[in-house]
């Protein structure tokens, strides 16, 4: 095997690939924002909500997202600071989004964990902080909105250990909060970075440095102010966790900064410390064991996300993956291990929101987006590799919800087919049909409820399809381990339903949990399964 080359090697190194994380309302699109101002590639930044710049955010890019101001698909941004080369993946914050957020963190190799200085710990952080300690991925601590009035800082510290089951290790420590936010104390210099305005944040501002001791801060931070600083930093010297670059690798440890994204303050700080933090892409699994960008000189790489229609003069799809090994060139023919045949990668581009650029070369860690005719799924593997291999697969998540679509217009039956298996390839849906029965009647599962609306919204814009949505009763659904299991054959409850989904598995849906167990006593070898594999 021939060695990767040397400027491969540098290229790779310099690749910084982290998805954002957090609630709701945390602030995430606008820290996201923030980055790309430091990083120049935007020289104003507009807040999500449009009131105070109107204009809306660069990393939200559908309509829906921009009448209602949250994001509802992940957007990957791209763009150069400090010497690195940095993707950043936008997840959606809303809980009804989550799985969209889940395949996201696969593509990620680090994690950012927005928290808003007032709430804390919120229920959405907890569930997608779980991912990440599954995937034992470092995660790093952003406190935003302490231009608010915020909680303690020690009990947001204790919040986060308690809620997440993490240690923390503040990088630097908050002056006040509100009106009365001062700046940041940076715990290893022992200086204090003062906070000024950057009229409301479109401009990135100047932050003046001054030493603790020195005099002359008492012109910015009140006696009160330095003598609660200094009494804080000395509890938690002596009681905190101290830094530990390798449990942070590990995931054990998170580093924790204070600042506000909206104003500016604090976000250089991070971005500076956060890059020195993390790590060049690691190794990713397959099933032939561990393959490592340091060492493969072959281009691999996973689809992580199917986008359609982002560009609504061409109705395109766009199959997002993640580079894991070597070089990436425009028009290069890759082998499809899943399809089982050659394919060109077609007008690869890297995105910025809804522009794009079109690229020539790519490298292990970017993240870039081919054209797709419609053969690519969700976790398939592409490689230039003469041997074949596949990297472990995205799980599909059970949807809780579950509705009969039917649309208006019989006439439109073409538009339909075609629109809710395009929305269903991208993940944002699954799609059933009765068992028996062809496309006729189509039942949606999504894990959120708000996904309904995304689909009705998606299929009168995009494909001019009205329909209308029946819910359903059902709550849990199972797929067959065994395929070739007689469904006729099968005994359940009254409260049962037979499906298939578009890989003609057969699936069951039922009403209550104790009709799962019933079920499976009633017979005899079968078995029921949470995940589809």
């Amino acid at each position: 095997m021939s060695q990767i080359t040397d400027e491969i090697k540098n290229q790779i190194k310099k690749r910084r690939t982290f998805a954002i994380i957090s609630h709701p309302d945390a602030g995430k699109t606008t820290l996201t924002e923030k980055f790309l101002l430091y990083g120049g590639a935007i020289n104003l930044a507009g807040s999500v909500k449009g009131k105070a710049t109107a204009r809306h955010a660069v990393s939200d890019w559908m309509e829906i997202e921009k009448e209602r101001g949250i994001s509802v698909t992940s957007s990957v941004l791209q763009f150069n600071y400090g010497g690195y080369c940095i993707n950043i993946l936008d997840t959606p914050g809303h809980q009804d989004f989550s799985e969209d957020t889940y395949r996201t963190l696969m593509a990620a190799d680090s994690a950012v964990m927005v928290i808003d200085a007032s709430k804390g710990v919120e229920a959405q952080t907890r569930k997608l902080f779980k991912v990440c300690t599954m995937r034992h991925i470092p995660i790093f601590t952003f406190i935003n909105k302490m231009d608010r009035e915020a909680m303690d800082t020690f009990e947001l510290l204790d919040d986060i250990e308690n809620e997440l089951g993490i240690a923390t290790c503040p990088v630097n420590w908050p002056i006040g909060s509100g009106k009365e936010f001062k700046g940041v104390y940076d715990r290893e210099t022992k200086k204090v970075e003062l906070f000024s305005d950057t009229h409301k944040g479109t401009t990135q501002g100047e932050v003046r440095k001054i030493a603790a001791d020195d005099p002359a801060i008492k012109e910015w931070v009140t006696d009160a102010q330095l003598a609660q600083l200094m009494e804080e930093i000395e509890l938690q010297d002596g009681a905190g966790a101290v830094f530990d670059q390798e449990q942070v690798s590990k995931g054990e440890l998170s580093p924790v900064f204070f600042g506000s994204a909206l104003t500016n303050f604090g976000v250089e700080t991070f971005l500076k410390h956060f890059l020195t933090m993390t790590t060049p892409p690691l190794p990713r699994i397959s099933d032939k064991g561990a393959v490592n960008p340091m060492e493969e000189k072959d281009f691999s790489a996973f689809v992580f996300k199917i986008q359609a229609n982002m560009n609504k003069a061409h109705r395109d799809r766009i199959a997002f993956m993640r580079i894991c090994s070597g070089e990436f060139e425009a028009g290069m023919d890759v082998f499809h291990v899943q399809g089982g045949r050659k394919v060109r990668l077609s007008q690869p581009q890297q995105m910025m929101a809804s522009e794009r650029k079109m690229i020539e070369k790519a490298y292990g860690g970017d993240i870039i987006g081919v054209f797709d005719p419609g053969i690519f799924s969700i976790g398939d593997t592409l490689t230039a590799s003469a041997e074949h291999f596949a990297y472990e697969g995205i799980p599909t998540f059970a949807p809780e919800h579950f509705a009969r679509v039917r649309q208006v217009d019989t006439m439109k039956r073409k538009q339909f087919i075609k629109g809710i298996n395009q929305i269903a390839q991208e993940g944002a849906i699954q799609i059933f049909q009765e068992f028996n029965t062809g496309m006729e009647e189509i039942i949606v599962g999504v894990v959120g409820v708000l996904q309904f609306d995304v689909l009705k919204y998606r299929l009168e814009n995009e494909y001019n399809v009205e329909i209308r949505l029946d819910s359903l009763p059902y709550e849990y659904i199972r797929w067959i381990e065994h395929t070739e299991t007689d469904l006729d054959k099968l005994t359940g409850t009254s409260d049962m339903k037979k499906v298939k989904d578009l890989k003609d598995r057969p699936l069951l849906l039922f009403v209550n949990e104790w009709s799962i167990r019933m079920t499976v006593e009633r017979n005899e070898g079968l078995v029921l399964a949470e995940f589809a594999r």
